[in-house]
């Protein structure tokens, strides 16, 4: 069905992808480049006959909702580049379609009110607020797809492999356009990943070869530095350090081969900031952080324990470990221990603690692990999501297990996509046992 064309009604803001949702003849369609209310015309995107739903694209706006603008973006739209999926509308627009979102993910996943909650339904804005017409640029990654036949950078289409070549993301940071990394010739790789640390002049690029080709020489117009990905996705310095050193909590952190870091400028305080307000870590508590990357809550803990307290972080990343441990390496109240969050946690021998801080990945944290943390006898919990419907998930399996949120606060650390995060604070429903 590929191509058919429709005129359709659109509903509610659905999760994930920049999608709302609309019926033809009884069939559901998932639209992008539309807002609920509109009255548009749709292109069929991917789907057949036999399909549960189809994915279009809204190609006519024929009645456009109040929110909708003309996209800054000359590369966003149907057909386009799929990084950003909130273009088209305002910025205070996008905060309440994430706003919705969050607010059914509570209810279908964990059958709770934005007040049972203790969310007051509102998704922050963080940072300075753009111009009229201008989009804010806070992405310090910015993952490029080489094209294969001209050898210029590009981004990946909506659900594509296809390259849609860019000349500059308005969304990347000052830090990664003034590489000049479009108007370079990268044949020979699969994809150029640049990085532009926050709060030092750091500067990296992370490059793919295509199997069996060669670096090319690279000249841009700031110092970086070079690390290679071989086949077996193994890291390979070639020129400068292969790590950045980010600056945030009046700490500098070293996150190296292009491990995770959160990709606002102001995220982590902003994330720190709200975990600690609502854990209020006290001297001498004990404190685990899960999944705790390179080390940034496990440092803001250890500082509030001081001495006389303990954190103990736990993550998987070998190389996250070595660098969470080198950052972290003035606090003797901090340890860190490389494995799986559920293996290693049941065997560790804690049957107690304070305090939990748990930032896990996409898929959320699950019931086997939320099982085992409820039973810790936590004076209080954070949990920090990515992911509305994980949260809301583990929301569910906490209030099994006799946790329930106290508060929950949406921050819009991705403007112009569908992604936002949250830090929901949580406490045993009855007192602690």
């Amino acid at each position: 069905m590929v191509g058919e064309r429709y005129e359709v009604e659109i509903g509610a803001v659905a999760h994930g992808g920049g999608h709302c949702v609309a019926r033809h003849e009884g069939r559901v369609l998932f639209v992008r480049h539309a807002l609920p209310g509109e009255r548009v015309v749709v292109e069929v995107t991917e789907g057949t006959t036999k399909s549960r739903f189809l994915r279009a694209d809204a190609v006519e706006v024929l009645s456009p909702a109040k929110d909708r603008i003309e996209p800054p973006c000359r590369f966003a739209g149907p057909g386009k580049c799929g990084g950003c999926d909130w273009q088209h509308v305002t910025p205070g627009g996008q905060r309440k379609l994430k706003a919705a979102v969050l607010t059914e993910q509570l209810a279908q996943l964990a059958g709770l009110t934005p007040a049972e909650a203790g969310w007051d339904g509102s998704v922050e804005p963080v940072g300075g607020k753009p111009a009229p017409g201008q989009v804010p640029a806070w992405r310090t990654r910015v993952q490029y797809t080489v094209d294969p036949e001209s050898g210029r950078v590009g981004l990946r289409k909506h659900r594509s492999h296809e390259v849609q070549l860019v000349d500059r993301c308005l969304i990347a940071a000052e830090g990664i356009t003034e590489l000049g990394i479009e108007s370079r010739d990268w044949t020979g790789l699969a994809s150029v990943e640049a990085i532009a640390a926050t709060g030092s002049s750091d500067r990296q690029l992370v490059l793919r070869p295509l199997p069996g080709e060669q670096l090319p020489l690279v000249e841009l117009d700031r110092p970086v530095s070079l690390t290679r990905v071989d086949q077996q996705e193994l890291y390979h310095r070639v020129h400068g350090r292969n790590f950045v050193r980010e600056r945030a909590v009046e700490r500098t952190w070293r996150v190296s081969n292009g491990g995770f870091w959160q990709i606002h400028p102001e995220a982590p305080d902003t994330l720190v900031d709200a975990v600690l307000a609502g854990l209020d870590p006290q001297w001498g508590e004990n404190a685990l952080d899960l999944y705790c990357g390179v080390g940034l809550f496990a440092g803001a803990l250890a500082e509030r324990v001081g001495e006389e307290g303990a954190v103990l972080g736990i993550e998987s990343g070998k190389q996250a470990v070595a660098d969470a441990r080198h950052n972290l390496a003035g606090l003797e109240q901090v340890r860190i221990e490389c494995d799986k969050v559920e293996t290693l946690l049941p065997r560790t021998g804690i049957t107690e603690t304070d305090l939990i801080v748990l930032d896990p990945p996409r898929a959320g944290a699950g019931r086997e692990t939320v099982r085992h943390l409820a039973s810790l006898s936590a004076r209080r919990i954070a949990y920090v999501a990515c992911d509305p419907a994980a949260l809301a998930r583990d929301l569910a399996f906490f209030a099994e297990g006799g946790y329930r949120p106290v508060s929950l606060r949406a921050f819009d650390l991705f403007p112009m996509t569908h992604h936002f995060e949250c830090v929901a604070i949580l406490e045993p429903a009855f007192g602690r046992s």
